[in-house]
C-alpha cells in the first residue's frame, strides 16, 4: 500500500466519524509536519495518520487498519531515533496530542498519556515535589522510552522507568482497549516492562513516583588530551558509588560550534548539598578541568542539560552495546576512534549501571539488562544530509573497532532498524522465549510489527 493509496470513501467516512482527532490524508494541512519524526534522517510518507486524542481514538485507527489491510505504525510524543514510528503506505496512530498527565500525590503515582514527553511529565511531577526515572533529554517520549526500559540519571536510586510502571491503558491489536497490571494480566504486563511496542500501543501509562525536588548535578570538561588518563581515573572511581549519586563519562565537542574535541563527566546526586559535595569531591578536583558547571537545580532542569546537542532535525545514528568491564584496550580504542569523528556533534558515551537498576532480577521484567557496568552509546548526530553515509560508516567502524570489548547485549532504545533479529535478540535475551509466548497470545498475527520486532 503505497502512501497515495485512495481509501474507500465508506470506510474513510466511519473512521473520520468514529475519532475525536484529525484524520490527516497526503496534501491535508498538517500532514507533513505530523509524518515528521526527530530523526531528519527519516522521510517518510504514511498513507493516512490518525492523530488521536484518547484511546478510542487508536483503537478505531487500528480496527481501520486491519480492515484496508494496512501495515500501523505508532508514533508516541518524542524521539523515535530509528524511525520505527512512521513507514510509507501504512496508518500512522499518532499519539502526540495527548499530553494530559494527573498527579496523585497521596498515591505516589501519576498518570500520564502516551504522547508527552519526559520534560512535561517531569514538570507535572514536580509540582508536587515528586519524581520518576525518565529520559536525560528532555524531548524524549514517555511511551517507547518506557517500553524499550527507560534508563536515566534516577535508575541508581529508583530503578529504570519501566521498573516504575504500575499500569498501562493499552490498546490491543484486535482494537480492545485493556487496562493493564501486574494482577489484570501478569505476563502482559510483565512484558510491557522492556518489550518494547510489540504488544499494542500504550495510550496512558503510570508510574510510582517518589518524592525529590531539588538535585545537583552538571558538566565537569576536560580538555581531550587528558581523555585516557580520566577514563582511566573513572573506572575506578565508580567502582563504589552511593545509589544517590550517578556519574557518566564522555568524549564529545564543546556546544559553540567550535569543533573542540572535549572529555568530562556528567554527574547527577539526588542527596543533600554536604552528601552531594562529599561525594562529587573526587570528580570535580581531579584533573583541570576547563569547565565545571555543578549544582543545585530541580530535577526537571537536570533533564535539559543535554537537549541542545540533540535538535530537531537532526539526522541521527546510533549504536550501542554494553561492555566487558573498561579496560585499558577499550578507553585506547575509544580514543583514537573519536580522533576521526566526523561530525562536531558526535560523540562516545559510557553510561554506568549500578544501584537499585541493579538490584531487579534479570527476569522480574522484560529488561534483562542488570548487571554492574556501562553501556557504550556512539550517537552519532549531523545537519548536512550529503554527509550522512559518511557518518553511519565511522559509526559502524567505530562500534566495530570496540567489538572485542563488548558483550552480547543491547539497550532496546537505541537499535536502528537495519541491525536485524540478532541485535533485537540481544536487546531481550533470556526473557527472548517468554516474550515470544506473550506475542503469540496478544498479537499472533504481528499487527505491531514496525518495532524491534518480536516474532510470533
Amino acid at each position: 500500500m503505497s502512501s497515495t493509496t485512495t481509501f474507500d470513501t465508506a470506510q474513510l467516512e466511519a473512521l473520520t466519524g468514529a475519532v475525536s482527532g484529525a484524520v490527516l490524508l497526503p496534501g491535508d494541512d498538517g500532514y507533513d509536519d505530523a509524518r515528521r519524526v526527530h530523526n531528519g534522517m527519516i522521510d517518510r510518507r504514511p498513507a493516512l495518520i490518525v492523530r488521536c486524542r484518547s484511546a478510542s481514538d487508536a483503537a478505531a485507527a487500528v480496527r481501520f487498519a486491519r480492515a484496508v489491510g494496512a501495515e500501523i505504525s505508532v508514533r508516541g510524543g518524542g524521539h523515535n531515533v530509528g524511525g520505527l514510528a512512521v513507514a510509507d503506505g501504512a496508518v500512522m496512530v499518532d499519539l502526540a496530542a495527548m499530553k494530559s498527565a494527573t498527579v496523585d500525590p497521596e498515591a505516589g503515582v501519576v498518570t500520564a498519556q502516551g504522547g508527552m514527553t519526559w520534560g512535561e511529565l517531569n514538570t507535572a511531577a514536580a509540582e508536587h515535589g515528586l519524581a520518576v526515572t525518565g529520559g536525560a533529554v528532555s524531548t524524549t517520549g514517555i511511551g517507547g522510552f518506557t517500553l524499550g526500559g527507560g534508563l536515566g540519571w534516577l535508575m541508581a536510586k529508583y530503578g529504570l522507568a519501566a521498573d516504575n510502571l504500575v499500569a498501562v491503558e493499552l490498546v490491543t491489536a484486535e482494537g480492545k482497549i485493556l487496562d493493564v497490571t501486574a494482577e489484570s494480566h501478569p505476563d502482559l504486563f510483565w512484558a510491557l516492562r522492556g518489550g518494547g511496542g510489540n504488544f499494542g500501543i500504550a495510550t496512558t501509562l503510570t508510574y510510582r513516583v517518589h518524592p525529590l525536588t531539588m538535585v545537583t548535578g552538571g558538566l565537569i570538561i576536560h580538555p581531550v588530551d587528558v581523555a585516557p588518563d580520566l577514563l582511566r581515573f573513572y573506572r575506578d572511581a565508580v567502582a563504589d558509588l552511593p545509589d544517590d549519586l550517578t556519574v557518566f563519562a564522555a568524549l564529545v565537542h564543546a556546544p559553540d560550534g567550535s569543533g573542540m574535541k572535549l572529555t568530562g563527566f556528567a554527574v547527577f546526586h539526588t542527596g543533600d548539598e554536604d552528601e552531594a559535595q562529599r561525594d562529587l569531591e573526587p570528580f570535580l578536583t581531579w584533573g583541570s578541568p576547563v569547565m565545571t558547571e555543578v549544582g543545585r537545580m530541580p530535577y526537571p532542569v537536570m533533564n535539559t542539560l543535554l537537549d541542545e546537542g540533540y535538535p530537531a532535525g537532526s539526522h541521527n545514528y546510533w549504536l550501542s552495546s554494553f561492555t566487558a568491564g573498561l579496560p585499558d584496550a577499550l578507553i585506547d580504542a575509544m580514543v583514537d576512534r573519536f580522533a576521526s569523528v566526523p561530525s562536531t556533534m558526535s560523540g562516545l558515551l559510557l553510561e554506568h549501571f549500578h544501584g537499585a537498576v541493579t538490584r531487579v532480577g534479570v527476569t522480574d521484567t522484560a529488561v534483562p539488562h542488570r548487571e554492574e557496568g556501562w553501556n557504550l552509546l556512539i550517537p552519532s548526530v549531523w545537519m548536512d544530509p550529503a554527509a550522512t553515509e559518511e557518518n553511519i560508516r565511522w559509526t559502524k567502524e567505530s562500534h566495530a573497532a570496540f567489538s572485542e570489548h563488548l558483550v552480547d547485549r543491547r539497550w532496546l532504545n537505541y537499535l536502528t532498524d537495519d541491525q536485524g533479529e540478532s541485535a533485537v535478540r540481544a536487546a531481550y535475551g533470556p526473557n527472548w522465549d517468554r516474550l515470544v509466548e506473550v506475542k503469540r497470545r496478544y498479537d499472533p498475527d504481528n499487527v505491531f510489527h514496525l518495532n524491534q520486532n518480536i516474532a510470533p
